[in-house]
């Protein structure tokens, strides 16, 4: 039986309303912001980086021709292992954390931190295990050998 908030909320409104926090975050506190050298670049490219990780991975679920869909993840077909999936089991949760970093270096309060922290809170608890519960039952042992071989994160 599925608890209140697994697989409830999509991944990309958690990051949407994280990124929102952020904003909130640094215009309640403006003067508690860092800045240094270059830091419109660091920012564009975590950004840039998450989203091209986004883009790969969303990529190789369709060439798997596998769901793509995370809140049904009873329907994927295959499990994809290639490519990015090689690296960790998660790439596109990774790659919301880059774009999410890349926000947060952008407003430049550190206090952003707590909200990539609870960001990754949220996703692991309600969204990665119970996909990886629902893909041991689907790939039995297949999906236990890739969980012992390719860490959740990195």
């Amino acid at each position: 039986m599925r608890k209140r908030l697994e697989l409830l909320v999509p991944p990309p409104l958690v990051a949407l309303t994280s990124a929102l926090i952020m904003w909130g975050v640094a215009s309640v506190w403006p003067n508690f912001v860092l800045t240094f050298p270059y830091q419109v670049y660091v920012a564009a490219a975590l950004f840039l980086t998450g989203l091209a990780l986004d883009v790969i991975s969303i990529g190789a679920f369709s060439k798997a021709k596998t769901t793509v869909t995370p809140l049904a993840p009873e329907k994927a077909s295959s499990l994809v292992v290639e490519g990015l999936y090689r690296f960790t089991r998660n790439p596109m949760y990774l790659g919301l954390l880059l774009i999410l970093s890349g926000i947060a270096t952008w407003f430049g309060s550190p206090l952003n931190a707590v909200v990539l922290f609870g960001f990754i809170a949220y996703i692991t608890a309600f969204q990665i295990k119970p996909e990886e519960a629902t893909l041991e039952k689907l790939f039995d042992a297949d999906y236990r050998a890739y969980t012992q071989s390719v860490r959740r994160w990195l």
